[in-house]
């Protein structure tokens, strides 16, 4: 399983959005589960990986929380969860993204 992270620098919560993952991907008995953060910050570099805004997590280059378009070049991604919209996606729902890319 390949995970990534990809990010800008003007987006503070993507550190948070690694930890998050490292935790779902032991709890999960990946010990595959490398995440590589990927800075962001050229429109090239945008186009080229569909970001999405930032952090955005891809697995296997997936996204995990894909909609229906790019939120822009540079934008800071907000997610929806059980307490509102939030900089990332909690644990949970990393955890069910990723059963779902691994078809489980």
């Amino acid at each position: 399983m390949k995970g990534q992270v990809l990010y800008n620098r003007d987006c503070p919560n993507w550190q948070l959005v690694i930890a998050r993952v490292k935790r779902v991907l032991t709890d999960l008995g990946l010990k595959s589960g490398v995440i590589e953060p990927i800075l962001i910050d050229t429109d090239a570099a945008a186009r080229d990986y569909g970001f999405a805004g930032s952090p955005t997590v891809l697995v296997d280059g997936v996204d995990l929380f894909a909609s229906r378009g790019p939120a822009g070049a540079f934008a800071c991604r907000v997610y929806p969860t059980g307490d509102g919209l939030a900089g990332a996606p909690s644990e949970q729902q990393l955890k069910t993204a990723i059963e779902d890319v691994r078809g489980q």
